[in-house]
C-alpha cells in the first residue's frame, strides 16, 4: 500500500525498531495476537472481566513462550460492548475500530518515549474501558509537530509529572497499570500516534466508529511505522 507523505515522513524517522517499553524484553519476545470479533477464544471466557483477560494473555504468553502480545492496530473488537462508555450507542455510531498498536505485558513494565519530545498533556482518564492514566508527548521533528498517546499507565506516572517536561528517544517516562486504574483491562501499553490532537488535551479517541474510520486512519497512522516490530 502506498504511503502518504506524514506515514513516509514516520517510516524514516528510523531504520531500526524504535521501543515503546522497556528495552531489556528483546522483540524476539514478541508475539502478534488476534483480539477481535474474528477470534472465536474470546467465546471461551469472561471477556468483561479483567481477570479473565489477564489469565487468557499470560496463557497465550506462556504457550507461545513469549513476554509481549502485541497488534491491534484497525482491528475490529467486540470487547468495549462490556462498557457503558463505548456501548451505549447506535451501532452506525459505535467505535470498535481500534486506532493504536497494544503491548500486552506485566504490570509495571517501564514505558519508554519512542521519540524525544516534551509532555503535551496528561490526564486520568477513569471510564470503564477507557485509557486509566494517560500521557501524550509532542514531537517537532523536520517540518512535522505530531503527537504520541501512552495509556493504561499506573496512577504513579503522572503524579510528578509536568506539562513541558522533556525526554530523550528511548527514556522511561511511565510505567503500566493494573485493572485497578487502568480502565479494568489486562496491563498493557496503547500505544498510537496522532497527527492533529484537535484540541483535546490527556486523551483522545482510540477507537473509531466505521463512518468515522477515514478520517481517523489519516490523523491516527499505523503505529508500527515506529516501532517496526515484525512478525
Amino acid at each position: 500500500m502506498k504511503l502518504n507523505p506524514f506515514e513516509s515522513f514516520l517510516k524514516n524517522i528510523s531504520e531500526t525498531p524504535l521501543l515503546a517499553i522497556d528495552k531489556k524484553i528483546h522483540l524476539s519476545s514478541y508475539v502478534p495476537i488476534n483480539i477481535s470479533n474474528t477470534n472465536k477464544d474470546l467465546l471461551s471466557f469472561d471477556v468483561s472481566s479483567s481477570n479473565d483477560w489477564e489469565n487468557y494473555i499470560e496463557a497465550f504468553l506462556k504457550k507461545e513462550n513469549k513476554h509481549v502480545a502485541y497488534g491491534g492496530y484497525l482491528e475490529k473488537r467486540n470487547l468495549y460492548d462490556r462498557s457503558a462508555y463505548f456501548k451505549n450507542l447506535s451501532e452506525e455510531d459505535k467505535r470498535n475500530i481500534h486506532l493504536g498498536i497494544d503491548l500486552w505485558c506485566k504490570e509495571k513494565t517501564k514505558v519508554l518515549a519512542v521519540l524525544k519530545g516534551k509532555v503535551h498533556s496528561f490526564n486520568f482518564n477513569k471510564n470503564h474501558g477507557d485509557y486509566g492514566p494517560t500521557i501524550i508527548l509532542e514531537h517537532k521533528i523536520a517540518d512535522y509537530n505530531f503527537y504520541t498517546l501512552y495509556g493504561h499507565l499506573s496512577e504513579n506516572s503522572i503524579q510528578n509529572l509536568k506539562v513541558g517536561d522533556k525526554f530523550n528517544e528511548g527514556e522511561v517516562i511511565a510505567e503500566l497499570g493494573n485493572a485497578t486504574v487502568n480502565g479494568d483491562y489486562a496491563p498493557h501499553l496503547h500505544f498510537q500516534i496522532i497527527k492533529n490532537l484537535q484540541g483535546n488535551k490527556g486523551d483522545y479517541p482510540g477507537v473509531s466508529s466505521s463512518k468515522d474510520l477515514d478520517f481517523y486512519k489519516e490523523n491516527c497512522p499505523n503505529p508500527n511505522l515506529l516501532l517496526k516490530i515484525k512478525d
